[in-house]
């Protein structure tokens, strides 16, 4: 099969286009036929060696975390699952999706929504995920708060503004002027163009903010969220004393693969309370050129590399 892997650290040209074995299910996985596959920033922080689990002595490795597609084979205890099932799954750091065939627990798959087509199903499990993550288990968000998303035109901040939403919340985000209309399309209620205002004049007594962004904007934050309110971040550590002294709750996260939560996002999908938003698709061959469009021109919605049809 055809695989796109990495032997040592380094910019686009070290994406190998390779020939590898398809893999064999141990007892507890299954064999996907892998149809789409979507990109995402911590593929190429991946590949650059900025991405802590994945250190040198574990090349190569095949990169690519999410995928969407079809069960070729099910090892002897999977009983969940059978040939020709379509799912979706967030892969674990040491198995890649972008490849024609991966091999990896059962447990992490969950049944493809029956509302999408695999290109859309392989946008959402890390980017869908890492917003129900923040939000929900970490945010511990609840109906009827107010929730500010920085970065919310992004492939974690959209699907962030539309869980919020399902969930009952007020949602303010922070975009770039050419994103306005992208955001309030997909249910923001108050939208801040970050370059013309800052968000502290804007908004007070929020709940719960999700910082996308880092930097200056988390620093920015403080001021914004209530007593009792939570600031949770896939960037950086909240400063935990500032945190205790002005009564509020940080933490920083990573995304973790879970099957439950993946199979609750694609119900809301076939509700029509979430809607994935591709921007772009690739031929496989193509992987270069969407890890330079990821990094340098951050599209809204995701990017995907199409496998099969």
């Amino acid at each position: 099969m055809k695989a796109v892997r990495i032997h040592h650290f380094g910019g686009p040209e070290v994406l190998e286009f390779e020939d590898v074995a398809v893999p064999h299910p141990k007892a507890d996985e299954i064999l996907v036929k892998v149809h789409a596959a979507s990109m995402n920033p911590v593929d190429y922080k991946t590949r650059e060696g900025h991405f802590a689990v994945v250190s040198e002595d574990k090349l190569p490795v095949t990169l690519g975390r999410d995928i969407a597609g079809t069960v070729e084979a099910c090892g002897t205890a999977v009983h969940d699952f059978q040939d020709g099932d379509p799912i979706f799954a967030l892969l674990p750091a040491d198995r890649g999706g972008y490849a024609e065939y991966v091999a990896f627990k059962a447990t992490d798959a969950a049944p493809m929504p029956r509302t999408l087509n695999f290109a859309m199903a392989a946008s959402v499990p890390l980017a869908a995920m890492t917003a129900w993550q923040g939000l929900i288990d970490h945010g511990k968000m609840k109906s009827g708060e107010k929730v500010l998303v920085h970065g919310g035109a992004g492939g974690v901040g959209h699907f962030a503004i539309q869980i919020a939403k399902a969930h009952g919340c007020k949602v303010y985000t922070t975009v770039s002027n050419r994103d306005l209309a992208f955001v309030r399309g997909i249910g923001a209620d108050e939208v801040i163009d970050y370059h013309a205002e800052r968000f502290e004049d804007r908004v007070v007594g929020i709940d719960l903010v999700l910082d996308l962004v880092g930097g200056d904007t988390q620093k920015r934050s403080y001021s914004v969220v209530k007593f009792g309110g939570r600031l949770i971040s896939t960037l950086m550590e909240p400063e935990r004393e500032l945190c205790k002294r002005l009564g509020i709750h940080g933490a920083h996260y990573m995304t973790a693969p879970n099957a439950g939560e993946l199979r609750e996002i694609g119900k809301l999908i076939d509700k029509k309370k979430i809607r994935p938003i591709v921007s772009g698709m690739l031929p496989l061959t193509e992987v270069r050129v969407g890890q330079e469009i990821l990094a340098h021109e951050h599209p809204f919605g995701k990017l995907v590399l199409q496998l099969a049809s």
